[in-house]
């Protein structure tokens, strides 16, 4: 045997390639104004109120009043979140400390939770979405234990729930969705093709 076979030839080291994020720091007002076109594009979805207000007739059935209420809540989501708010909001005009509270918190909760699309930096540190939230629920339990209007916002945003409940069980849903049938009927819709 020769010397070159006996011994072990070196293998090259592969060198591994280590990625790590950058960190971006935005502005607070570039995320605050993200916040708010996302906010805004998000109840720009409401369905138009002539429709919301339109065909309202009594079930025929327990059964049937089921299933207008969850086609309604599904096609209607965002106007009965309008509508809940609203409630919620004039239940408050005869305290406006408690509305420009609410108000603040619930515009906290819009722009730093719901509608936030990139991480909360704060003096450099960066939180997790987890910590905001507990952030925002303590912050929301010190505004409501410091005020004294929780029972005209309960009140308020339990009528908005009944109001919604109601439209729900008596708005017909016929003429919202179209089946398969009906679509491919009126050539909204055409066969499809699988290739074999």
């Amino acid at each position: 045997m020769s010397q070159s076979q006996s011994q072990p030839q070196p293998q090259p080291q592969t060198a591994t390639a280590t990625y790590t994020s950058i960190p971006v720091t935005i502005p607070a007002a570039d995320v605050i104004s993200r916040s708010i076109q996302n906010l805004l594009g998000a109840i720009s979805r409401h369905r138009p109120w002539p429709e919301f207000g339109s065909s309202l007739s009594r079930p025929d059935s327990p059964a049937s009043a089921l299933t207008r209420l969850r086609f309604n809540s599904r096609h209607f989501r965002t106007n009965y979140i309008l509508l809940i708010g609203v409630c919620g909001f004039l239940s408050l005009i005869g305290s406006p400390g408690w509305l420009l509270a609410t108000a603040a918190v619930v515009g906290l909760w819009l722009v730093i939770y719901f509608f936030r699309e990139d991480p909360l930096v704060v003096l450099g540190r960066y939180f997790s979405d987890w910590a905001v939230f507990v952030g925002l629920v303590l912050v929301s339990l010190a505004v409501v234990w410091l005020s004294s209007g929780l029972g005209n916002v309960v009140l308020g945003l339990g009528i908005g729930l009944l109001v919604c409940g109601l439209h729900g069980l008596v708005r017909d849903p016929e003429g919202l969705f179209l089946n398969e049938n009906e679509a491919a009927s009126a050539g909204l819709i055409g066969p499809t093709y699988t290739p074999v």
